[in-house]
């Protein structure tokens, strides 16, 4: 595999193996990074392309590499079946030139149901394209966006990142809608920028229900968010995301779905997003809608996240060796224009800011409960109001970022290790090692 960083993530059999092959830090520029390894194996497959409407039923299998020219459309009605194993790319990318996108469109579904050994793989052409001289960066997919009709707070809407077309719309009044299932996937070096802040993200999903199945999805190096919500009541479980350019995740337009067992990492040295300058690169961002659809942001339903077992890591020291020359992050959890959160059992620690809640953001109707935090500057800021929390949160401003009782979770810092020193199983954000086997984290 080319690499973008050396990184070992030994998690077979449900333990960290000490012997495994690493650097003792993850320090290079993102455009300095190693740029000799092999290809996927699936680089040796034939490849089928495949653009415009999908309109009937159709499976893309593991013996083929499928090329997705422009965007990918699944229409209502239609099913697209993704067999374990599958590896999806786009044709080359140009700049401001919608491609390599797939949309599972309102009425559609998706049926990609990978295995922990055998995940579907979204990437790069250029992990596929057997030369060994050509790296991925972020970008090289489109990414992939799933529509639904659950409620948003804006009745209807165009997905961001896309240009206005009546499919690409979503929203409506089911939020038990189905749009299919996404198990065990991988998305990397997705998004591209269609105008300012007009992006797509790794994985996008607009107004999708709670019939909606999505667990074991990785999100990596993505030129914008990782996971971006928009309105639904879709509940993801066990979801990792890392070194993407903006927010890990996101939230907007009255999100009001359940998220349990997740993983953000930062990579310091990967790209990072800027607003005036300055850092906008946060471990989560959540709004209730943007100030063009109510300067007052109080539109209904409100974006409430109920969000456990997260864990949000940034990096061990806020000075490091070499110096981030790139923006750099922000917040490990911003609250803003009206949002509110429900938040329990997780940690934050890395971030020059901890838990934030904006002078706009809606502190009173939130919780915290059970959650460690740690800023290096500060832990948890409320502008105005107060959360209501039941149980303790420790809070910390340490130089050095505390781990909160993991072995060594920060990227930059040398092989990352989510379990719990002495474990042979158990992460510190649940039960049982779930990210064994179907992650990566070495490029």
């Amino acid at each position: 595999m080319k690499k973008l960083s050396i990184i070992t993530l030994c998690l077979a059999a449900g333990i960290f193996v000490s012997s495994c092959k690493k650097e003792a830090k993850n320090v290079e520029a993102f455009d300095n990074r190693s740029t000799s390894a092999a290809d996927y194996s699936a680089s040796s497959l034939p490849v089928t392309t495949v653009s415009g409407d999908i309109t009937t039923n159709t499976t893309w299998d593991a013996s083929h590499v499928w090329e997705i020219s422009g965007v990918v459309t699944v229409r209502s009605g239609a099913t697209l079946t993704i067999n374990a194993g599958t590896f999806i790319k786009s044709t080359v990318n140009t700049a401001g030139v919608q491609n390599g996108v797939l949309v599972i469109a309102k009425g559609a579904k998706i049926n990609a149901v990978g295995t922990s050994t055998n995940p579907i793989v979204f990437t790069s052409r250029y992990l596929l394209d057997g030369n060994a001289s050509t790296v991925g960066h972020p970008g090289d997919f489109g990414g992939v966006i799933l529509l639904g009709n659950a409620k948003i707070n804006v009745g209807d809407k165009l997905i961001e990142g896309l240009a206005d077309d009546p499919k690409f719309h979503y929203g409506g009044s089911n939020d038990a809608d189905n749009s299919g299932t996404l198990q065990y996937a991988r998305i990397e070096y997705a998004g591209y920028v269609l105008a300012p802040n007009v992006e797509v993200n790794s994985l996008t999903l607009g107004g999708v229900g709670s019939g909606t199945t999505i667990d074991h999805v990785q999100a990596s190096y993505g030129l914008d968010d990782g996971f971006e919500f928009f309105g639904g009541k879709v509940s993801p479980k066990y979801l990792v995301s890392f070194g993407n350019d903006d927010d890990q995740f996101d939230f907007d337009n009255g999100f009001t779905g359940s998220i349990q067992y997740a993983i953000a990492v930062a990579d310091a040295y990967s790209t990072h997003s800027a607003s005036s300058g300055a850092s906008d690169s946060n471990g989560i961002e959540s709004d209730n809608n943007a100030p063009t659809e109510d300067a007052t942001f109080s539109l209904l339903p409100k974006t409430h996240p109920t969000l456990a077992n997260f864990s949000v890591i940034g990096t061990k020291t806020a000075t490091l060796s070499p110096a981030i020359t790139s923006p750099g992050f922000k917040y490990g959890f911003r609250n803003r224009r009206g949002t509110e959160v429900t938040l329990s059992n997780s940690f934050f620690t890395g971030y020059p800011s901890g838990v934030v809640f904006d002078a706009d953001a809606s502190a009173t109707p939130s919780t915290i409960n059970g959650t460690s935090v740690h800023g290096f500057s500060a832990a948890i800021s409320v502008a105005t109001g107060a959360y209501s929390s039941t149980v303790a949160n420790p809070t910390s401003t340490a130089a050095t970022a505390p781990t909160w009782g993991m072995s060594q979770p920060f990227y930059n810092a040398g092989a990352v290790n989510f379990l719990a020193p002495g474990t042979s199983g158990a992460l510190t954000v649940g039960s049982g090692n779930w990210v064994a086997n179907w992650t990566k984290f070495t490029f």
